[in-house]
């Protein structure tokens, strides 16, 4: 109680307020899931026009919010899906490697980000006719570099 006093206190002066937030950061958990969905959608545009793989990580951990990291997951599948050629298919395959390997992307929200995938495949299919296909060939390349799991692999929906 004690604590929760004194933090009330700190918050409410004026200057107080400013202090903890360049000790503690604004980050992580104090930001709207709107923004964090912008963020993370400007990363992966940014990655696709840079390549630069260790930026686009260094992006992510500055977002502070690794239980969020299935929408960086979900959003970069559904690029792969909207793409036309082999480009954004490999740098996709590229970070998932990286971010993997780093631990950056944990077991349970690289299985989030893929598991939401599967739940609307069959909408996204509507905009983009030959989805099914090139999930399941991403899919297997993920498997196959060791990213995801055989029971994850195995519940990719086919059509």
């Amino acid at each position: 109680r004690a604590a929760l006093d004194r933090a009330t206190v700190l918050l409410s002066m004026s200057k107080g307020g400013k202090r903890i937030d360049s000790v503690w950061g604004s980050g992580g958990g104090q930001q709207s899931v709107k923004h964090l969905v912008k963020e993370i959608d400007m990363l992966l545009k940014e990655y696709l026009l840079s390549g630069d793989v260790l930026e686009a990580e260094r992006c992510l951990q500055e977002l502070e919010v690794p239980h969020f990291h299935h929408e960086l997951v979900y959003e970069a599948i559904v690029l792969v899906l909207e793409s036309t050629g082999e480009k954004t298919f490999k740098m996709i395959l590229d970070l998932f490697k990286t971010l993997w390997r780093s631990s950056v992307i944990t077991v349970d929200q690289m299985k989030r980000g893929y598991e939401r995938v599967y739940c609307e495949i069959p909408d996204i299919n509507l905009d983009v006719p030959h989805s099914y296909s090139v999930l399941e060939r991403f899919v297997e390349e993920c498997f196959q570099a060791g990213i995801i799991s055989k029971p994850l692999r195995d519940l990719c929906p086919s059509r």
